[in-house]
């Protein structure tokens, strides 16, 4: 576990760590996970998502889902985030993860700067959490790689967008194949697709 990861907060085996992925996409969902980890919980490599390979992320997703005294994930797809907006959709997600655990945490940690309030939970926001707390670190990564997982699968529909690579991120080949190709049923038509916010096509079927 990384050096500068606290094991909890206040409370140990009582708090459930809370991080998203992909709130900064062009394309598919934001998906958010919550982890309640056991008091003497150490993991070897554990850290932010970000600072880990794909590998890594793999092994230490397996780790903390068998370890985890209780974990969930949630998704908003992205006609979703268009209709209520990526931040609200954010929270949503936030949310269901929060309410499919299967204990009640004491303290919702959360990473970054905003939370909507969780009705019945306290919550307390940490600024780059997920490099600072190992529930919120294991919460990265279980939403990193469930994401991925979903990007990946819809990269076999829609190939020429690079999701396997790019997992729907603003990448400059990205851009410019919404430029070529137009926009496919999972891009966020609320969010700027190409640089020169030129309105884009959207087709009509999934075909």
């Amino acid at each position: 576990m990384g050096e500068s990861l606290r094991p909890w907060y206040h409370t140990p085996a009582t708090e459930a760590g809370v991080d998203e992925a992909g709130r900064g996409c062009l394309a598919g969902p934001v998906v958010a996970a919550a982890v309640i980890l056991p008091e003497r919980f150490h993991l070897e490599g554990l850290n932010d998502s970000k600072k880990l390979s794909p590998l890594q992320r793999e092994a230490l997703r397996e780790k903390i889902e068998e370890q985890a005294i209780a974990w969930a994930v949630s998704s908003i797809d992205n006609l979703a985030i268009d209709e209520m907006n990526i931040l609200r959709a954010t929270w949503k997600a936030m949310h269901q993860a929060v309410a499919a655990l299967h204990r009640k945490p004491s303290l919702l940690l959360v990473d970054g700067k905003f939370f909507l309030p969780y009705p019945g939970i306290p919550s307390l926001c940490i600024i780059k959490g997920d490099g600072k707390f190992a529930s919120i670190a294991a919460a990265s990564i279980l939403a990193k790689t469930h994401r991925d997982r979903i990007m990946e699968e819809l990269d076999e529909k829609y190939p020429v967008y690079g999701w396997k690579k790019n997992k729907g991120y603003p990448t400059r080949a990205h851009r410019e194949a919404i430029r070529k190709y137009g926009s496919s049923p999972y891009h966020r038509r609320s969010f700027r697709l190409t640089d020169d916010q030129q309105q884009i096509p959207f087709p009509a079927s999934d075909e």
